[in-house]
């Protein structure tokens, strides 16, 4: 074989290849010399010696040429076919069993959801479906207006439906102008409370299908069916709504005992629990610069100067027995 030349397979039929094999169709044959240059048009069957000059080589036919060709692959698709008929004679039985599963079979009663993009996706469908009532469990505090923006389309095609809608958010919501735009903008049975503290996101429709964060960067998500789960989601909820402070349309403000707001109240117990300043702001929804000035004020209450003796103040103060 010339160094020069690179095998392939009769589809990818070399330069050289194609030219000899058409000169030796044009002219009856072409010499074993002017052969060399494509050692691959003999090993295709596409030349072969003549019966009395081995030197020189004659064409195959095109028309004969090609079946032999075509037949290594036919044979091949042929063995595949077998294969096909095989699995679906294995899998007939099976697929008569799936045929009679019950209808929750179809539908898992929990899904892992990977990834936010399939998250979003399934949200979108859950959201169109909705007839009745969605219920949102929105930690955080203060959103970009770009994501206010997205989440009030989405919802307003839920209002603009006659669905309910209720939403339990943080208190630091309430310190957001832009949180209370957003309200503003929507029209419908649309009602928002808040508290201190609320659980990671939660999403119910309808009571028949629930979406639960399982990760704070909202890249695993968990979908569920199981009416007894999307049940105990949809009570949990309307007990938290029954102690949360309303924030829209009328908001209520929150109650403020000898000189220590609600606010502090709550970061004192946080304190009292060891968190860190950091741990704290993610509890209630706010940057740790929010937090840090709040633990400040609660300590020029208290007439605190360290955070050792902020702790000891906070018990003997009796504010913790006030929050409950």
């Amino acid at each position: 074989m010339p160094v020069d030349h690179i095998p392939h397979g009769a589809e990818d039929l070399c330069e050289p290849g194609a030219a000899v094999y058409a000169r030796a169709l044009r002219e009856g044959g072409v010499s074993g010399s002017d052969a060399e240059p494509a050692p691959c048009l003999i090993d295709f069957g596409l030349l072969h010696p003549g019966p009395d000059d081995m030197t020189w080589l004659h064409p195959t036919a095109p028309s004969v040429a090609l079946p032999l060709l075509l037949r290594p692959i036919e044979e091949r698709i042929a063995r595949h076919r077998r294969r096909e008929d095989d699995l679906t004679t294995l899998f007939e039985s099976f697929l008569e069993l799936d045929a009679v599963a019950p209808p929750d079979e179809e539908s898992p009663a929990l899904s892992v959801l990977l990834g936010g993009r399939r998250t979003e996706a399934a949200l979108e469908h859950a959201v169109s479906e909705a007839a009745h009532e969605v219920l949102v469990i929105q930690p955080g505090g203060a959103r970009p207006p770009e994501a206010l923006a997205h989440i009030g389309r989405r919802q307003q095609a839920i209002l603009s439906r006659g669905v309910r809608l209720r939403m339990l958010r943080t208190h630091a919501a309430r310190q957001s102008p832009a949180e209370r735009a957003y309200f503003a903008r929507l029209t419908g049975d649309i009602a928002a409370r808040t508290l201190e503290e609320v659980t990671e996101r939660v999403f119910v429709f309808d009571r028949t299908t629930a979406f639960l964060a399982a990760g704070t960067d909202d890249s695993v998500a968990l979908e569920l069916h199981h009416p007894a789960l999307v049940e105990y989601f949809a009570t949990t909820f309307w007990r938290l709504w029954r102690l949360a402070t309303p924030l829209w349309p009328r908001a209520a403000p929150q109650p403020a005992d000898t000189g220590v707001p609600a606010r502090q109240r709550a970061i004192a117990g946080y304190l009292v629990e060891g968190l860190t300043d950091s741990e704290i702001a993610e509890r209630l929804g706010m940057n740790i610069r929010t937090a840090r000035v709040h633990i400040a004020k609660l300590a020029t209450t208290l007439g605190s100067q360290s955070r050792a003796q902020l702790g000891y103040l906070i018990g003997q103060s009796g504010i913790l027995d006030q929050a409950h």
